[in-house]
């Protein structure tokens, strides 16, 4: 069934906010913090919440959505399992983006960058902060792989509740947390009459960006 005429004909109006050049900070991850902090005040659902797109060696894209877990200066991080399909396409080619979508507050973030793994410390802390049900799952789920079946991966699980139970559950050395380092962010604010404001960074030094506004 063709559902294009639905969706063609979708249309939203948006509210007069804007974004001013001359306003905008100079380091584009303060306008991050900013954003976010006004999505949390706004009571969006998971804010953390990120689209991350990767590209396998051949230059094939694949994306999906994991949660940031943590961002400053340095970049953004999120955990997975390395020897997933994200993880493989890390391996083979570093460069990444992230996309953050806050419909309620007609807003979207853009980032693009570099991708490192971050230090075993960091992974280690992290890991042991997260629940021991999640600590299981990294350890049982072979992510992105073929399985037998749900009920195998069910009793996997078990398995090891049983082996771990009163005890520390190691974290795998598969399961750890990335950092990306970003050289472009674009903001992007719903404005009236599809005039959307859209201003992008760019950077040109370790210390220094450089923003344009571009057309919607």
């Amino acid at each position: 069934m063709n559902h294009n005429h639905h969706v063609s004909s979708l249309r939203k109006e948006y509210f007069p906010k804007t974004l001013e050049l001359a306003a905008m900070p100079d380091n584009p991850v303060e306008l991050f913090g900013q954003w976010f902090d006004a999505a949390l005040d706004a009571q969006i659902i998971e804010p953390n919440a990120m689209t991350l797109a990767t590209v396998n060696s051949v230059g094939r894209p694949s994306a999906r959505v994991v949660l940031l877990k943590g961002f400053d200066s340095s970049g953004f991080e999120f955990y997975t399992n390395y020897n997933s399909r994200k993880g493989k396409e890390i391996n083979d080619n570093p460069y990444a983006a992230l996309v953050f979508l806050w419909l309620p507050m007609e807003r979207q973030i853009r980032i693009e960058g570099r991708l490192k793994k971050l230090p075993v410390e960091k992974s280690d802390e992290y890991f042991h902060s997260r629940p021991r049900g999640s600590q299981l799952g990294a350890l049982v789920s072979p992510q992105s792989e073929v399985i037998e079946s749900r009920e195998n991966l069910d009793k996997v699980l078990l398995d090891l509740a049983e082996e771990f139970d009163q005890k520390e559950i190691p974290r795998p050395k598969h399961w750890g947390g990335y950092q990306l380092m970003p050289d472009y962010m674009e903001f992007w604010q719903g404005r009236p009459n599809r005039l959307h404001d859209r201003i992008a960074y760019s950077r040109i030094s370790e210390e220094e960006w450089k923003r344009v506004r571009l057309a919607p």
